[in-house]
């Protein structure tokens, strides 16, 4: 079958797991068992076959089982576009992670050429009624979806402004020291709200053409004053040496994309959606993660590989229908947790089953 799926999963010393083995079919994939049983763990470590941190942003040492903390390793056979790929990642105890594709070593970013996942956990739900840095994550996550080279940008700007802030703690005047590394945050800056607002785009088209039960939102990129033109490198220039002062007296930079966040309405109500009921926020993001999967599947050729932690204990049954009628007609590999089988019974033979089990510390599973 061509498509994007993992066919095999293997942890070793990941997180609650000393070794925990899957073997699959292109299927969803509902994975049940008992609070702490490391079903999360599961879904986490599919995360890390993507570039970036993973749905928990961890890091290496944080994965590691305890009490051994002698590193770990997740393997995985991946189909992608009808080719097959080996991918292992890892993490010896004290040293940085590492990864191969086919056997080769490789940039994390170049998991992006040939894997998509995207992800839904229980920690988003406060998305619309907490800080930006969450939603400016969200936003990178889907504009990383759509374009994996975004990673790059984000990382040299964050590595000049991070530079430029420690230049204005030091109350550093000349503005010779700040010219070189204001012209790579404007470079990479324009590069960033473009890539955002082109994902905001996609992901309303994609909104717009699909009829589901899920509520739609019409989303704003909100930038933070300072720059009239956030995608046109000059001008941000401009606007970094116009706000040094300011910055001085800070210690830190004020303007720029680290500074955006996302809006959201819900359209059928014209209400923001941080004004929103619970049920109805997470309509909502589970309908942006479904718009970001339909319109990944156009673009690349596949629909994306879903992340969906608890997903179902959210959603009334008829919904709960819809999600699963919805993930099938995308025909996504989505691995779905819960505490029981019982959540999924609506997915019937259209998905496969995996339960999870702790036994004397090690992780078990058992499929159907």
């Amino acid at each position: 079958m061509t498509g994007l799926y993992l066919s095999r999963l293997t942890l070793s010393h990941y997180r609650s797991h000393k070794r925990a083995a899957l073997d699959l079919d292109a299927r969803p994939v509902a994975i049940h068992g008992p609070n702490g049983a490391g079903k999360t763990n599961i879904l986490e470590a599919v995360s890390i076959l993507s570039p970036g941190r993973g749905l928990r942003r961890a890091s290496s040492e944080d994965m590691t089982r305890r009490p051994e903390a002698l590193g770990w390793k997740v393997t995985a056979d991946l189909t992608s576009l009808s080719q097959g790929h080996e991918i292992e990642t890892w993490s010896d105890a004290g040293a940085s992670r590492q990864t191969k594709i086919d056997g080769k070593s490789a940039p994390q970013t170049a998991l992006g050429k040939i894997s998509r996942v995207l992800w839904l956990i229980p920690a988003m739900d406060r998305l619309w009624i907490e800080g930006a840095d969450g939603r400016r994550r969200f936003l990178d996550r889907a504009t990383l979806s759509f374009d994996p080279g975004h990673a790059e940008a984000v990382l040299a700007y964050d590595k000049a402004m991070r530079e430029r802030n420690r230049l204005l703690k030091d109350m550093v005047r000349d503005p010779h020291w700040y010219t070189a590394l204001e012209r790579q945050m404007a470079e990479a800056g324009a590069r960033i709200h473009a890539s955002r607002s082109h994902t905001l785009t996609r992901l309303e088209q994609a909104q717009d053409a699909a009829e589901t039960a899920f509520p739609t939102a019409t989303l704003t990129h909100l930038v933070a004053d300072g720059c009239d033109d956030p995608s046109d490198a000059d001008a941000l220039r401009a606007a970094f040496a116009a706000s040094r002062p300011a910055d001085m007296r800070a210690g830190r930079t004020l303007v720029g994309p680290h500074r955006s966040d996302l809006g959201a309405v819900f359209a059928a109500k014209s209400v923001a959606a941080k004004d929103c009921s619970t049920g109805e926020q997470k309509a909502l993001l589970i309908s942006l993660i479904l718009a970001n999967a339909r319109a990944l599947r156009d673009d690349f050729g596949a629909a994306p590989i879903l992340l969906l932690d608890e997903v179902a204990a959210h959603l009334d049954a008829g919904r709960r229908a819809a999600l699963y009628d919805e993930i099938t007609a995308l025909q996504s590999q989505a691995f779905m947790t819960g505490t029981g089988p019982e959540l999924f019974a609506e997915l019937g033979p259209r998905a496969q089953s995996v339960e999870v089990t702790d036994t004397d510390g090690i992780s078990q599973t058992v499929q159907s």
